[in-house]
């Protein structure tokens, strides 16, 4: 019996780069469990990330998110979907566990921004007039980060179900625990 390298996927990316929505597929396709941060983090406070941003600030968002995700990272057999900025604070890639296999969602800040306007006052950072600039200037800061995941896939021109499949190519090549294909 092969011993599994990897028990968990990690998707990190700018915000619109298809996180949420690569990470139920490819879960789908694993047979395993999908969770994402922001999720979870609504869950704890019972408001939404704007909300949160608004009422709490992002200092205290990124405390909880923070917390989440160290408590997400333990389990297995899980797909998860960090927040955008999550990967973007120093150390946080560094101190993922072993066993997880880390997938950075590449996209523009211009499909970014065109992503995010389909949910208009979801992205509290790119709430102001200049969304493009914003965008621009927050991808450029965390590109750094997010260039420390594992592997790189470009979303730009690509269907959930073709990035999906690609990162699944990726993972069945390193004997991944799998269920279904």
């Amino acid at each position: 019996m092969t011993e599994r390298r990897f028990s968990r996927v990690l998707l990190v990316g700018f915000m619109g780069a298809g996180k949420t929505r690569v990470g139920r597929e490819l879960a789908q396709r694993l047979g395993w469990r999908f969770m994402d941060f922001d999720d979870v983090v609504e869950a704890e406070f019972g408001l939404s990330i704007p909300d949160i941003f608004a009422e709490h600030g992002e200092r205290r968002f990124r405390e909880v998110e923070r917390r989440v995700a160290g408590r997400l990272l333990g389990e297995d057999r899980v797909v998860l979907a960090s927040g955008g900025g999550w990967a973007a604070q120093p150390g946080h890639l560094d101190a993922v566990p072993a066993g997880t296999t880390t997938v950075w969602l590449e996209v523009s800040a211009q499909e970014a921004v065109r992503r995010a306007s389909v949910e208009p006052n979801r992205r509290p950072l790119l709430g102001a007039s200049d969304a493009a600039d914003t965008a621009r200037s927050l991808l450029e800061a965390r590109a750094p980060f997010y260039a420390a995941a594992n592997y790189r896939v470009d979303t730009e021109r690509s269907t959930v179900e073709d990035v999906s499949a690609r990162i699944f190519g990726i993972l069945a090549g390193n004997d991944i625990d799998k269920e279904a294909e």
